[in-house]
């Protein structure tokens, strides 16, 4: 007896589980269809940016490089991931990042750096030579997640300084109430990308 209670428990997990994608699959669209081209492109773009015309000089020893930050595979595509539970990750219909979200991010740190002033700002992709400061870390979280309807923006920043020094701090940004459509998600995640970005460029301001 108790073995048809758990088989039937069982099974009514399953259904519920099923259900509950049925309906996500209904909200988010499913997968990305890459067998055509998305019908929005993203881009992170900086809230504070550095003025015309402004200038900055150095030396290598004083400059600061912005590293692209290293993530999981989730993160390594040009698509936007959706956490549907603990486990399961999808990816949102008919939206794309116009290139990788590490790169984008970088550049947008960089830019918050360089609107604050002061210091010569280069990016590791850039052919001149940096012994100062390096900034890098690991991007953990840049996404939707569909049970909380929220976005969120998590950097493991690592600052590592021409003495070796190497400072660890965690930044993050969560946006509540966003509905799962291409252009609520991608706004939201541009704001909490360059909230992070701030708060990254006050923490390097006094180190």
């Amino acid at each position: 007896m108790s073995k048809g209670v758990n088989g039937m428990a069982k099974r009514g997990r399953l259904v519920g589980v099923a259900a509950l994608s049925l309906v996500l699959s209904g909200c988010l669209g499913g997968l990305v269809d890459s067998s055509k081209p998305p019908a929005m492109l993203l881009r992170l773009v900086p809230s504070e940016t550095a003025a015309a015309g402004s200038s900055a000089t150095g030396k290598p020893g004083d400059a600061v490089m912005v590293m692209e930050p290293e993530t999981d595979n989730r993160l390594a595509v040009q698509r936007v991931p959706v956490q549907i539970n603990a486990v399961d990750v999808a990816y949102l219909k008919d939206v794309a990042w116009v290139e990788r979200p590490a790169r984008q991010f970088r550049s947008l740190l960089a830019e918050r750096l360089r609107a604050k002033g002061g210091r010569l700002v280069l990016e590791d992709d850039q052919p001149v030579p940096a012994t100062g400061t390096r900034l890098g870390g690991r991007l953990i979280d840049l996404g939707y997640d569909a049970r909380s309807r929220s976005v969120m923006v998590r950097f493991d920043a690592l600052r590592t300084t021409p003495n070796g020094t190497v400072t660890a701090r965690r930044f993050e940004s969560t946006i509540s109430g966003i509905a799962p459509k291409a252009a609520t998600v991608g706004a939201a995640l541009n704001e909490a990308a360059n909230t992070v970005a701030g708060q990254v460029a006050e923490w390097m301001a006094t180190g």
